[in-house]
């Protein structure tokens, strides 16, 4: 902005208004006219005003004088103010305002006092103390207009008049008189509504009325205002409402600006990916945006037929919309401006009208939901990470927001770069969890075909969490055939654990290899025990060791449970039934010396035996029971499919951000029909 001209204060010299100049932040005093003077005597230049006028007791004024050069905001008195002239008895009573100026000397306070005492006199023995008032303003109008406000008064019957023009000036609209009769077409639609319940909050307790809010300027773009007005009371009650409405839309902005970087900081909290996008997108909503959805570049040219795809990470929308439709993380192609935005890595601005959203943008359904929120505008913002566009931000305005114009495309572009730093490091942690997964995943053998029944085995990662798990699942045939079935889970999300569970399946499969002829299941999870403490593999583990022996009509099954969910069993026929619930040992690497039990059941052929971690049915803040019984429910749904479906129907019927998950299925054949 412009610096205002220095002020002379020699012009005052002569005049009958009382002046003095204050400059610095210790209040020197660098000028006092003759009128100062005629009241208060030579007092000495280049001190303090607080040793310049120590013989009064001004305290309050000269506080005032502090707070208007510490915030740069223009005061004047609402009540007058006593004071003595100089060799007299009777107090004189003061009106004054205080304006920050820049003169020669610097910056400073310009402190303009009105001998009001004969009107002052006049208006306590009369009715129309708020015309006389007024007229005692008029009387330094001039000097309150050097402030840049717009100064108004407003009366109890609605009436409204300005001190110092410059309403049409500024919105390009003639002065209305009245709120009713157009001063409201100029304001936000947004902002209206907050606007007349503040001035009416205001004037209901006569207390001091502000407020922020935009108005429509000359140009047709908006602009942030504030608007502070006091009450003139007469004998309890206000008479008038005395005003002033300043452009602060420079400093608007630049608070904006530090406050949307200060959030942005945020993001480096998380190390998940999708979460620090989302902590982004949350950023820009609803300051600059009223909806922000981030689509990862899932293939940077070598999507389908070499083109670019994307998958939508992050969706944020202001309150009172509806939310963006979920896109269950597929892949879409980017059309032809998304594709321009990103070669050209700068923003893109698309105007449509609310009817007409564009369709070749964005998926269809994101069309769809732009159109029901009556949004105009979308604006496209590449995010660019270690010199390659990663990201594509799409930031819509809907129902009455105004189309961003380019400062605010500037300040979103800027906002979501500056998050480069954490984006990249969330993109590298999201990469090495990729490679652990795989890792790990690659530890989580095949399962192996079963002569006379079906096995099926699934493993889910966490979606919450940035790190790898430690649950597991085993399946393989002993030397004499039968089945050996393993499922567990190591406490943990992190290294640690899915190295702990690495080594306590490799233990345990060994152990149960090599002995299953002639250790029952609980003597091979207590050798694994007394292994896993002697060698310090994990903290706390829990486990569940079986044994299946094919026979005549059906299956042999032995377990052992080392504090692990039961199994469940669902029966061709009957309610599900889970096994020896109730009625686990202590987990692993608490009491290598505790007994564990061996427990046996049969299974007939087209029974289904599902083992699983605690992620299928743990909920936070839910008793386990109620998870056990949602599962039995789901999977009693599911015991005609084939086991592999039914495995993955589990999963996906889960709600998003479990714990990680594993789940094994067998299922015997069903027995042939008799012969007809």
């Amino acid at each position: 902005m412009p610096r205002d001209p220095e002020l002379a204060p020699e012009v005052f010299d002569q005049a009958v208004v009382m002046i003095a100049l204050t400059v610095g932040p210790e209040q020197r005093l660098a000028y006092l006219n003759e009128a100062f003077r005629r009241l208060f005597g030579d007092r000495p230049l280049g001190v303090p005003v607080r040793e310049a006028f120590a013989d009064e007791e001004s305290d309050a004024f000269f506080d005032l004088l502090d707070q208007v050069y510490t915030d740069g905001r223009a005061r004047q008195a609402t009540a007058p103010h006593a004071a003595k002239r100089l060799g007299e008895q009777d107090e004189r009573h003061l009106l004054y305002s205080a304006s920050p100026v820049h003169s020669r000397y610097g910056r400073g306070v310009l402190v303009a006092l009105i001998d009001a005492t004969a009107e002052i006199s006049a208006t306590r023995r009369a009715e129309l103390l708020s015309e006389q008032r007024l007229q005692t303003l008029r009387r330094y109008q001039a000097l309150v207009s050097a402030v840049s406000q717009m100064v108004w008064v407003a009366r109890p019957d609605g009436t409204m008049s300005e001190l110092v023009p410059g309403w049409e000036r500024f919105t390009g609209q003639p002065w209305s008189t009245s709120m009713d009769r157009g001063w409201l077409d100029v304001v936000h639609p947004q902002d209206a509504d907050h606007l007349v319940e503040a001035w009416e909050r205001a004037t209901a307790a006569e207390e001091m009325f502000e407020a922020v809010f935009r108005i429509r300027a000359a140009n047709g773009e908006y602009r942030h205002v504030e608007s502070r007005a006091v009450p003139v009371m007469h004998e309890g009650q206000p008479v008038e409402w005395v005003g002033a409405t300043a452009d602060i839309e420079d400093r608007w902005r630049s608070r904006l600006r530090e406050d949307l970087l200060a959030r942005a900081v945020a993001v480096t909290s998380t190390s998940r990916m999708d979460d620090a996008f989302a902590a982004m997108a949350a950023v820009v909503v609803p300051d600059l945006a009223d909806a922000c959805a981030i689509f990862l570049i899932t293939n940077p040219g070598k999507g389908i037929g070499g083109r670019v795809t994307a998958t939508r990470v992050a969706a944020v929308t202001r309150p009172g919309l509806p939310p963006l439709p979920p896109m269950l993380r597929q892949e879409y192609l980017l059309g032809p401006q998304a594709l321009q935005t990103v070669g050209r890595r700068t923003p893109m601005l698309l105007a449509f009208e609310p009817e007409s959203p564009p369709h070749s943008v964005v998926p269809t359904v994101s069309a769809g939901w732009l159109g029901r929120t009556q949004a105009t505008a979308l604006t496209l913002v590449p995010i660019v990470i270690d010199g390659r566009v990663v990201a594509l931000a799409a930031a819509a305005v809907c129902e009455t927001r105004p189309r961003p114009d380019q400062a605010y495309i500037t300040l979103l572009h800027e906002v979501l770069q500056l998050a480069q730093v954490p984006l990249s490091q969330s993109l590298e942690l999201q990469r090495a969890r990729q490679v652990a997964l795989s890792l790990q995943r690659a530890l989580l053998a095949s399962t192996p075909d079963v002569p006379g029944a079906d096995l099926a085995a699934r493993y889910q990662p966490s979606s919450r969490t940035a790190e790898v798990g430690g649950d597991w699942y085993d399946a393989f045939l002993l030397p004499d055939r039968s089945l050996a079935l393993t499922i567990g889970d190591v406490a943990g999300h992190d290294l640690a654990a899915a190295t702990g569970m690495g080594q306590l399946r490799s233990m345990l499969r060994g152990i149960a290899y090599s002995h299953a002829d002639r250790h029952t299941p609980a003597e091979i999870l207590s050798e694994l025990d007394v292994a896993a403490t002697g060698l310090d593999v994990a903290d706390f583990a829990t486990a569940i060791q079986l044994h299946l022996v094919p026979e005549s009509g059906g299956w042999a099954l032995s377990w052992s449970n080392a504090g692990h969910p039961p199994p469940l069993l669902l029966p061709v026929e009957g309610p599900p039934l889970l096994l020896g619930d109730g009625e686990a040992d202590l987990p692993l690497c608490v009491d290598p010396s505790g007994k564990r039990t061996t427990h046996r059941h049969r299974i007939g052929p087209g029974d289904t035996l599902l083992l699983f971690t605690d992620g299928l049915v743990e909920i936070p803040g839910e008793h386990l029971a109620q998870g056990l019984e949602r599962l039995a429910g789901e999977a009693a749904a599911g015991r005609g499919l084939p086991v592999a479906d039914l495995c993955t129907d589990l999963l996906v019927h889960l709600p998003d951000g479990r714990d990680d998950i594993a789940v094994l299925a067998f299922r015997p054949h069903p027995a042939d029909p008799p012969p007809a």
